[in-house]
């Protein structure tokens, strides 16, 4: 069985994440004046509409596209060789550095921790009227489900079928999709914790949002 605290104890040892940024298109590659050791930030504002820092220009058919930093964090590297010259999509430009947030950091625990049930396929998921209601009226993670339950409903190509759950019984802890949008295959929905877990699962949650320092 995982030791949560463990875990929690091994990201502290190593709290970051690279981000390598690419170029999304073909095109002539110009950098701003940004270098290894720079801060930068990600979109800001109450719905992002604010870009990042922008890292460099990319070029196509006399039209220039920004492209922005998309996470904060500290640059660790910025390809000047291809500093106006033609790259292809998927070259990469810049890595940023980029110090894991609290709810990063919970996310990491809980998908190691938790059984994920998956989406066998690319589809729009909802729950059940039943499990929905329930998940509506109780408390969080108090809604219990077992092997073979019918669990969602799967909507693709203007078909719905029934989605059983398979595997442990548990609460439903997380929950990794949203109803309107597509789920690709093999993408978790939900997280399930045995009941006898709970406790140890949220014991080392709060330390999470007690102890981590954000950056």
């Amino acid at each position: 069985m995982l030791n949560v605290s463990n875990l929690l104890e091994q990201i502290k040892q190593n709290p970051y994440r690279e981000i390598t940024v690419y170029a999304p298109h073909t095109g002539v590659v110009t950098f701003e004046n940004i270098k290894p050791g720079d801060e930068v930030h990600g979109p800001e504002g109450q719905w992002k509409e604010k870009p990042g820092t922008k890292l460099a220009t990319l070029t196509r058919e006399r039209n220039p596209k920004p492209i922005y930093a998309f996470e904060k964090g500290v640059i660790d590297k910025v390809h000047t060789e291809y500093e106006n010259a033609f790259v292809e999509s998927g070259c990469p430009l810049v890595t940023i550095r980029h110090h894991l947030t609290r709810e990063e950091v919970e996310s990491i625990i809980l998908k190691q921790a938790l059984f994920l049930f998956r989406a066998p396929e690319r589809a729009k998921y909802y729950f059940t009227p039943e499990v929905a209601a329930k998940l509506r009226a109780s408390d969080f993670g108090s809604v219990v489900i077992h092997d073979g339950q019918e669990l969602f409903i799967m909507s693709r190509m203007k078909r719905e079928l029934p989605l059983y759950y398979m595997g442990p019984e548990g609460v439903i802890y997380a929950t990794y999709f949203k109803p309107n949008d597509n789920v690709d295959t093999d993408a978790p929905l939900i997280g399930v914790c045995p009941q006898e877990e709970l406790p140890n699962i949220k014991e080392v949650i709060m330390r999470v949002q007690t102890e981590w320092q954000e950056k």
